[in-house]
C-alpha cells in the first residue's frame, strides 16, 4: 500500500540524468567528484550515494567524518574527501580511509601526528588553499610553511590541491573568478615542483563546471547540480529537479470575519475563511519566512496560500475557494509546477537552505531505485 504520509519522493532517474548531463560537460580524462554532504542536500546521503557509485561517479566528498563514516557503513567503497575535518576527530580518517582536507597549518601539524602514532606512509591528504572565498584554506603566504611540514613528513602525501569558486554563478564576477583560478594555478605550480610529483588539481563547483571550462582541471566537484539546480535559470531546462515534498490535510475549520489564525494572531480573516491544516512544520525544516503568504501550496490542483505563522509541527493555508477533504494530498514543491528554487527563492532564501533543512522525521522515498 503507498504511503499516505508526509514524505519526500526523490526520484534518482533524475539524479542519474543530472550526473550524466554534468558529466558531459568534462573531459573523458577529469574525474568527477559527487558532493553528498547534508545528509546529499536533504535527499538521504546513503541511497544518493550508493546510486551514485553505481552510476560510476570517481569521488564523493562530505562536510564531516560522520558523514563519511556512515557512508563507509552503508557499503561505499569510493575515494571519500572530508571537506571540513575537526581536529578532535583527524583520527577517524584514518581509521576509516577518509581522505581529509587540510585547510590550515594547525589541522596539517594534527593530522600528521595521528598519521605517524598510526605508522602510516604516504596517507593521502588534499590541501585547500585559500584564493578569496575568504571561508578556510591556507593562504598563499603559508605555502612555503606548508611545503617544509610536507618533506619532512613521510606519513602523508598530497593526493589533491583544492580551492573553492566564490561567485562562478555570478558573470559580473567574471574577473575576481579568473583571478581566483589564476592564484590556484600558480600556488598548484609552486606546490608540485618543490614536492616533486604531480597531484590532483579540482576547484570548480557546479557553477564552475558549467561556467569556466578553463578551471576543470582533472577534478570538479558538483553538489547542487546532481540535485537538480544549476545556480542559475539557464541551466534549469537541463538539469531535473529530483526531488517532491508531499504532505496531507489533517483538519478542515472555517473561521468568520475577524477571528484569527495561528500563534500571535496574525491572520485576521477579512470574510468567512475557510483553511487547512497542513502536517508540515518547522520542526520538519519548513520555517516561519514561509508563513504570511510567502508559500502557496497545491491542494487538487489549485493553489493554497499560506496563513499566519507556520507552527513546529502544522501550518495552515487558505481553501476558501478550493474543494478538499481530510486526508488529501498537499504539494509543497515539486520538479515541474512549483520547485524547491521558486519557493526558497519567493520567500528570500535560496534551495540550499530549503532542501537541506528538511528533517528526518520527514520520510523519504526512492522511485526508480533499480534503473
Amino acid at each position: 500500500m503507498q504511503y499516505k504520509g508526509t514524505r519526500l519522493e526523490v526520484d534518482l532517474d533524475a539524479l542519474a540524468h543530472n550526473y550524466h548531463y554534468l558529466r558531459s560537460k568534462i573531459s573523458d580524462t577529469t574525474k568527477f567528484m559527487s558532493v553528498v554532504k547534508a545528509n546529499a542536500y536533504g535527499h538521504g546521503i546513503v541511497p544518493i550515494a550508493q546510486k551514485l557509485q553505481d552510476l560510476g561517479t570517481d569521488y564523493f566528498a562530505t562536510a564531516y567524518t560522520e558523514e563519511g563514516e556512515e557512508l563507509r557503513d552503508n557499503g561505499i567503497i569510493k575515494p571519500i574527501l572530508i571537506l571540513h575535518p575537526q581536529q578532535h576527530n583527524l583520527e577517524v580518517c584514518i581509521d576509516r580511509c577518509l581522505e581529509p582536507v587540510i585547510y590550515s597549518l594547525e589541522t596539517l601539524e594534527a593530522f600528521t601526528a595521528f598519521a605517524k602514532a598510526k605508522q602510516q606512509q604516504s596517507y593521502p591528504i588534499h590541501l585547500e588553499f585559500n584564493t578569496g572565498l575568504n571561508r578556510i584554506g591556507i593562504d598563499a603566504d603559508d605555502v612555503y610553511k606548508v611545503l617544509e611540514k610536507m618533506k619532512s613528513s613521510p606519513e602523508i602525501k598530497v593526493r589533491g590541491l583544492q580551492s573553492h569558486l566564490a561567485a562562478s554563478e555570478d558573470t559580473n564576477e567574471q574577473a575576481f573568478t579568473k583571478r581566483q583560478i589564476d592564484l590556484f594555478e600558480k600556488v598548484a605550480v609552486v606546490v608540485e615542483l618543490e614536492l616533486g610529483y604531480e597531484m590532483m588539481r579540482h576547484e570548480s563547483n557546479t557553477s564552475g563546471i558549467l561556467n569556466y571550462k578553463d578551471a576543470h582541471f582533472n577534478m570538479v566537484r558538483s553538489g547542487i547540480g546532481l540535485y537538480g539546480y544549476g545556480n542559475d535559470a539557464q541551466y534549469d531546462v537541463n538539469l531535473k529537479p529530483i526531488a517532491t515534498l508531499i504532505s496531507n490535510i489533517s483538519q478542515i475549520r472555517t473561521i468568520e470575519a475577524g477571528e484569527t489564525v495561528s500563534y500571535n494572531r496574525k491572520f485576521v480573516a477579512k470574510e468567512r475563511t475557510t483553511y487547512a491544516v497542513v502536517a508540515l512544520g518547522h520542526g520538519d525544516g519548513i520555517n516561519r519566512i514561509y508563513g504570511y503568504g510567502k508559500l502557496k501550496v497545491r491542494i487538487n490542483g489549485k493553489e493554497a496560500p499560506t496563513l499566519g505563522i507556520i507552527c513546529m509541527d502544522m501550518f495552515m493555508v487558505d481553501i476558501t475557494d478550493i474543494e478538499a477533504k481530510v486526508g488529501d494530498e498537499v504539494i509543497i514543491f515539486d520538479p515541474k509546477l512549483h520547485t524547491s528554487r521558486q519557493m526558497a527563492e519567493e520567500a528570500g532564501t535560496i534551495s540550499y537552505e530549503l532542501l537541506t533543512g528538511i528533517q528526518k522525521r520527514v520520510k523519504r522515498f526512492y522511485k526508480n531505485a533499480s534503473s
